[in-house]
């Protein structure tokens, strides 16, 4: 259960090292380190599987349902909680750009809105197949001044939501008022002119307020579920045109109730994987359990291999909307395995090495501590891609024909091995889940 406490605090997102989260009690600013959970062994090198001994399908999707940690921030565990904005249907999102006596809006408010859509809208309709209808609107068409000055609102790199964005809500609920029903929409965008506060290279001071319920109201409503936008994600590649604007389907993602996957460490978990984890640079996709958490895939999609023996999976590449797209191997009520089949095609560009792609996950862990991990089939490699802003080590961590990966927690031990890719470009996987040490398995 979310303890109310954990609606003032922000979903905080970040580049590169550095990651600060709020403690709304007291106000200040605490560096989260990765949980010390455990985590599984590094892969094995690559090697032969023997036959299976059985083929048979996964059955109920019950036991590979993790549930949600308590006392989290944001959780990765299955379902959602309730608040948090739903992530199938028609989405109606308000954008609104926002400036300010002291900061003038840069361009045009019609400029800055097309800086994310209709891309925005495209980005989610590829990547749920569909199942999300995301529609933008700007009913403003120019800036909506502040009342106060930026520096007024005391906005900083991890600022809380007290008091500093609760005035600049309840600001931009008042200027609003007349222009603007809340109530007709799902969700909130406020693009922030982009010359205020520092570039993004500096500090990210992009962030989500999401399941709010004590927010300012707007026309009865609470403005619950709302992403801040600030400078351009410009890495200098010449690409900020054509992918920028993927910083707001990251803070959307928190919105729909995702959590970060980056760490201290940067995206040194997860790498270019997943747009939780890093997005800027060459587009990315998101994970196929984040598929299933936002109910962007159906129930014949996902296997779930909670029984001891080996079963037998074909995996549809995930950019692909038909076909099976996801194989978990529960380990506890947690945690487990998760394996999908990455290749280059619909959001994803970076994909340098094709093939399945197996990340532990841990819905104890919490929001920026590393809930989800890649596991990498070459280990201390340097990648294969030569991508800006793509994390090198991970790149080529999928799984080819051939290769297996062998490890366990819990006294539960889990092979998983690729046999080989079918003409329609499916990879084939074998499973197989054993106790290890007389646990049960």
């Amino acid at each position: 259960m979310k303890q109310t406490r954990e609606a003032l605090r922000p979903r905080i997102r970040r580049i590169r090292r550095g990651s600060a989260f709020i403690t709304a009690t007291v106000l200040t600013v605490a560096v989260v380190a990765p949980a010390a959970m455990p985590r599984p062994g590094k892969p094995a090198a690559a090697k032969r599987a023997p036959a299976p001994v059985t083929t048979a399908r996964a059955g109920s999707l019950e036991p590979c349902s993790l549930a949600p940690g308590p006392g989290l921030q944001m959780s990765e565990g299955i379902p959602t909680s309730r608040g948090y904005s739903r992530s199938t249907g028609t989405v109606n999102a308000l954008n609104l750009m926002i400036d300010f006596p002291d900061v003038r809006g840069k361009g045009t408010a019609r400029e800055r809105f097309e800086e994310f859509f209709p891309q925005t809208s495209r980005w989610f309709a590829r990547s749920s197949y569909g199942r999300l209808d995301y529609r933008p609107a700007m009913p403003i068409d120019h800036w909506l001044r502040m009342p106060h000055s930026f520096r007024s609102y005391g906005i900083k790199r991890g600022s809380p939501f007290e008091p500093g964005y609760r005035k600049l809500v309840a600001d931009i609920a008042k200027t609003a008022d007349g222009k603007v029903d809340f109530r007709r929409y799902d969700l909130v965008n406020i693009l922030v002119t982009p010359n205020a506060g520092p570039p993004a290279a500096h500090a990210v001071l992009s962030v989500t307020y999401a399941d709010n319920q004590r927010a300012p109201t707007a026309d009865g409503v609470p403005l619950a579920n709302v992403s801040f936008v600030y400078s351009r994600q410009d890495d200098g590649s010449g690409s900020l045109r054509k992918t920028g604007f993927r910083v707001l389907p990251h803070e959307n993602g928190h919105v729909f109730g995702l959590p970060d996957l980056y760490t201290r460490g940067g995206g040194d978990n997860v790498g270019h994987w997943d747009v939780m984890s890093e997005d800027w640079g060459a587009g990315n996709d998101l994970l196929a359990w984040h598929k299933w958490k936002l109910g962007w895939l159906g129930i014949r999609q996902v296997d779930c291999a909670a029984h001891p023996g080996t079963t037998v999976h074909a995996l549809s590449p995930l950019h692909r909307p038909e076909g099976t797209k996801l194989v978990f191997v529960p380990v506890s009520d947690s945690t487990g395995y998760a394996l999908e089949a990455r290749t280059g095609g619909g959001n994803d560009e970076a994909v340098c090495k094709p093939g399945v792609l197996v990340t532990w996950v841990d819905t104890r862990v919490d929001s920026g501590g590393g809930p989800v991990t890649v596991l990498d089939s070459s280990p201390g490699g340097h990648g294969c891609t030569q991508e800006r802003n793509v994390h090198p080590g991970l790149s080529d961590a999928a799984f080819g024909p051939g290769e297996t990966y062998e490890g366990g927690a819990d006294g539960v031990r889990v092979r998983i091995h690729v046999t080989g890719r079918d003409a329609d470009g499916a990879y084939r996987v074998e499973v197989t889940r054993r106790a290890s040490a007389g646990a049960r398995g």
